[in-house]
C-alpha cells in the first residue's frame, strides 16, 4: 500500500510487485505520471482503478503504459478476473509450437524472453502490448478479427472494446514500425481486424 504517487514509485523500486493496482486520483503526482515512472524501468502489469470514466482519461492511462482500466464502482470478482488476466499476459510464453523469435529488417522479437530490439536498442513493450503482438505474430499474413483479438488479449467481456485495439496498436506501431503512420508490419483491415506481415520465408 502507498498513500501517494511518490511513495508508490519508491516502494515499487524497493520491492518489485507482481502487479500494480493504481488509482489515478492520488495525492502528489498524478496516477498517469506514476505509470510513466514505472514504465521507465519495469514491465510489471498495471491495472488502473478510477472514477474517471471518460474515454480521454482511459486513453491517457493506456497510452502511458497501463494494461487495463477498471471504472468505479466495480465488483471484486471483476477486479480479480482482470488481475488474473493481466498476470497471464505477463507470464512467459509456453511451448505451444509458435516461433521462439521473429526477425524483420527493422526489429527482432524474442517471444520466449519477451524482448524486442531495434538494432542494438531494446524496445520496452508492456505485457498487454506483448500479448497483442504475440497473437498477431502466431498468424503471419492472416487476418485476426477484432473480436478474436479482444477475446485473446483482454477476455470475453471486452468483445466490443475496439478502442482498446486502436490505442494499443498505435503504441505497438510507435515502438516497432519504422514509419508508424504508414505501417509495414502491423496492418489494419478496416472494420475487420489486424494482420502481421512478417518477412517472407525463403522458397524451398
Amino acid at each position: 500500500m502507498a498513500s501517494s504517487g511518490e511513495e508508490a514509485l519508491q516502494r515499487a523500486a524497493g520491492r518489485v510487485p507482481d502487479v500494480v493496482v493504481l488509482d489515478l486520483g492520488l495525492p502528489g503526482i498524478d496516477g498517469v505520471e506514476v505509470i510513466r515512472g514505472l514504465r521507465g524501468w519495469t514491465r510489471v502489469p498495471i491495472v488502473v482503478l478510477s472514477v474517471r470514466d471518460q474515454e480521454r482519461d482511459k486513453v491517457a492511462a493506456l497510452d502511458a503504459g497501463a494494461d487495463d482500466y477498471v471504472t468505479k464502482p466495480f465488483g471484486m470478482g471483476e477486479l480479480l478476473a482482470r488481475l488474473r488476466a493481466a498476470l497471464r499476459r505477463a507470464a512467459p510464453a509456453g511451448e505451444d509450437g509458435s516461433p521462439a523469435s521473429v526477425e524483420t529488417p527493422d526489429f527482432v522479437l524474442d517471444l520466449a524472453g519477451k524482448r524486442a530490439h531495434r538494432g542494438d536498442e531494446e524496445v520496452r513493450l508492456t505485457p498487454t502490448e506483448w500479448h497483442l503482438v504475440e497473437v498477431l505474430v502466431r498468424h503471419p499474413g492472416k487476418l485476426v478479427g477484432q473480436r478474436q483479438l479482444l477475446q485473446e488479449v483482454w477476455g470475453p467481456q471486452y468483445e466490443t472494446e475496439t478502442n482498446y485495439l486502436r490505442v494499443f496498436m498505435a503504441q505497438v506501431r510507435r515502438k516497432l514500425e519504422p514509419d508508424p503512420a504508414h505501417p509495414r508490419y502491423f496492418i489494419t483491415e478496416p472494420g475487420m481486424g489486424y494482420r502481421f506481415e512478417g518477412p517472407q520465408p525463403p522458397d524451398h
